[in-house]
């Protein structure tokens, strides 16, 4: 099971990948960074990433509802519903690249997420999002 370094040069790998980071959402603070940082500064970065992800968590309009068991078919998730976020993914597209936020969760009350940010010329979207939630899952933290 990858830390946060092997997580985060996983991510990396994704085509067309620019940066990529782990970032507590309720402290603002990054917890590890490879690559470019949008806007060009990491902690300016993580930092707004983690508002804009805090909004989306903290929003009921986006809460499960009667969703289900908590996970797509297919999407490679396997969290368990007491203890998943209530937003898997947040995805922001610019003309330019792809913003994919994906939370991790764990056993205990995760405040991480992931955040790749893709090149839109040479990213694939999808993959990305399959790629990230799969590198969230076997992600460990500590």
């Amino acid at each position: 099971m990858p830390g946060i370094d092997e997580s985060l040069l996983d991510a990396m790998r994704v085509p067309g990948a620019r940066g990529a980071a782990v970032v507590d959402w309720v402290s603002g603070l990054a917890l590890g960074v490879v690559g470019e940082a949008a806007g060009g500064d990491h902690e300016a970065a993580a930092a707004e990433t983690a508002e804009f992800a805090r909004a989306a968590l903290e929003s009921r309009s986006f809460a499960s509802g009667d969703a289900g068991d908590g996970a797509e078919a297919g999407d490679g998730a396997e969290a368990d519903p007491d203890t998943a976020p209530p937003v898997q993914d947040v995805i922001v597209t610019t003309v330019d690249s792809y913003h994919v936020i994906t939370f991790v969760s764990t056993p205990f009350d995760s405040s991480v997420f992931l955040h790749l940010w893709l090149n839109r010329a040479d990213g694939n979207l999808a993959l990305a999002r399959i790629r990230l939630a799969e590198t969230a899952n076997r992600l460990v933290l500590g």
